[in-house]
Formats: structure tokens, C-alpha cells, sequence
């Protein structure tokens, strides 16, 4: 080497190799859960099952998979990875009728939408959603640390921003997406739709508060519009509400309420260039 780099350095890389826990890769994790959106929507690929065996022998597969990336937190886990692998696998039919809800939400609330096949292939609020759904399930059987890789590599590549903890029900529309945040202890009913830059976030961000609610409560068939943001573990968004953009909302709003953002404007004409003939 034709750089100096002293052995005491060297020894606190080695130490901290030691201590570090060995984990799965991130690509391995993600491997697994993309096999299984192939599987539940073909239209992500040109693969096809074509049998009950086929797929009886793709959902075992994947089962393995699984079982070999919790091996790695066994220590952490309340149960065998074999028991949490199997209880997650029967949970498949209604993760994948959930996220039927959520492409059937998609393509009757946007007009631009023409087909499940283009939402399921296109739309980064499906994709972020269907990460979420299952790194959720993963949450819920206390896995340690892997639902949360498969939710933030979701943020990396989409910009959407949804902690496996969030509690959201079937049919939820994310539309265009980039920049929302959903919180961990935030709850969210059925037929929600936010857009872009959406934060459903917590008031205080203080560690004493870990174990409490700290994100809002958003209740069935609300609609929140572009740069909104709701805080607070009290805050409850009566259903069939709407908020506007950019709504800055830290108290609950009752059922059917309309919160809007209220910006004055002030416009200039120069009178001289708009009538130059004057």
C-alpha cells in the first residue's frame, strides 16, 4: 500500500466487525419480497404459473427464503423462523386481497389510470404500498429491523416514506406520492387517497414518547391534498373529510369537515407594458 493508515485503526475496524451482528444483505431481503409481488402480480414480468403445483412450489420457495433471512434474528424472534415463516405465508390471500383493494382505489380514483395491468406496472403509490403491506405483516410477528429495510428501500425508490407500523386499512390511493411520510403509530381507514408531500407525522420527536401513539388518526374516505401535514397522536380526521393543500393541522376536525389553506396574493399589472399604445 502507498498510503499510512495506522494498526490502531485497523483494530477498531476488526472490533467492530466482531460485535457487529451478522444480518442479511439488503439485496437479499429485497429479492425476497419482489419474487413474492411477482408471484401475486404477474404483470411486474413475462413469468407464469400455469398450475396449482406451480404455484404450491413458488409459495414454497418463498417460504424457504424467507425462513433463511429470519434465521439471522432467530434470537430475536418469539417463535421458531419456520412457525413465523409459515404464519406469515397464510397470510398471503389477504395480503393479496388488500392490495387488490388498494389497485381497484388506484384506477377508479385517477383519471389517468387505464388499466389494473398499467397501475400494478407503473404507479409508485402501488409499489411503495405493496412493500409496505407486506414488510407490515413482518412488523406485526415482531420481526427485528427486516420490515423496516423493505420499507425504506420502498422510500428509496419511490419517495414515499411509510413505516411498517402504520396501521392502514384496504383500499388506500397514493397518488403521484413523492415526499409523503406516514409515521409509525399513524392509523389510516379505508378509501383514504393523500397526495404528493403529504406528512402524517408525530408533534414531538422526544424518545420518551416511543411507546405511545404519536401520529394522527385518519378515519374512512378522507381525501389529503399535496403538502398537507397532520401531527399528533390525539389529531383524528373525521371521515369524509377533506384538507387542502398545504394545511398545516395539529387538532382533530370533525366528520364531513373541509380544511383549507387560506394564502392571500397580490398581483401587478404594469400598466404601461400591458397597453403599450397608451
Amino acid at each position: 500500500m502507498n498510503f499510512n493508515i495506522s494498526d490502531q485503526f485497523k483494530r477498531k475496524i476488526i472490533e467492530k466487525h466482531k460485535s457487529t451482528q451478522v444480518f442479511p444483505s439488503t439485496s437479499d431481503i429485497v429479492k425476497f419480497v419482489s419474487n413474492l409481488i411477482l408471484l401475486l402480480f404477474p404483470e411486474q414480468s413475462c413469468f407464469r404459473v400455469e398450475s396449482i403445483e406451480q404455484v404450491e412450489s413458488q409459495i414454497e420457495a418463498n417460504y424457504h427464503d424467507l425462513c433463511k433471512l429470519l434465521k439471522y434474528c432467530e434470537m430475536d424472534l418469539n417463535d421458531q423462523p419456520s412457525k413465523v415463516a409459515s404464519k406469515f405465508m397464510e397470510r398471503l390471500p389477504q395480503i393479496y386481497e388488500w392490495l387488490l383493494s388498494d389497485i381497484i382505489s388506484i384506477l377508479n380514483g385517477d383519471p389517468a389510470a387505464k388499466s389494473e395491468f398499467e397501475v400494478v406496472r407503473t404507479y409508485p403509490g402501488f409499489y411503495a404500498i405493496a412493500f409496505y403491506r407486506i414488510a407490515h405483516e413482518l412488523y406485526q410477528m415482531h420481526v427485528p429491523l427486516i420490515p423496516r429495510i423493505i420499507t425504506e428501500y420502498a422510500h428509496s425508490k419511490t419517495g414515499i416514506d411509510i413505516h411498517p407500523g402504520a396501521k392502514i386499512a384496504p383500499s388506500f390511493f397514493i397518488d403521484h406520492g413523492t415526499g409523503i411520510t406516514i409515521g409509525e403509530t399513524t392509523i389510516i381507514g379505508e378509501n383514504v387517497k393523500l397526495y404528493q408531500g403529504v406528512t402524517l407525522g408525530a408533534l414531538s420527536v422526544s424518545k420518551k414518547m416511543a411507546n405511545q401513539k404519536r401520529h394522527p388518526t385518519i378515519e374512512n374516505d378522507v381525501v389529503i391534498y399535496s403538502g398537507a401535514t397532520i401531527l399528533g397522536g390525539d389529531t383524528v380526521v373525521g371521515h369524509h373529510s377533506i384538507i387542502g393543500g398545504n394545511v398545516w393541522l395539529t387538532h382533530s376536525v370533525p366528520p364531513y369537515s373541509k380544511v383549507y389553506h387560506r394564502e392571500e396574493m397580490e398581483f401587478k399589472v404594469d400598466d404601461k407594458k400591458s397597453n403599450p399604445h397608451s
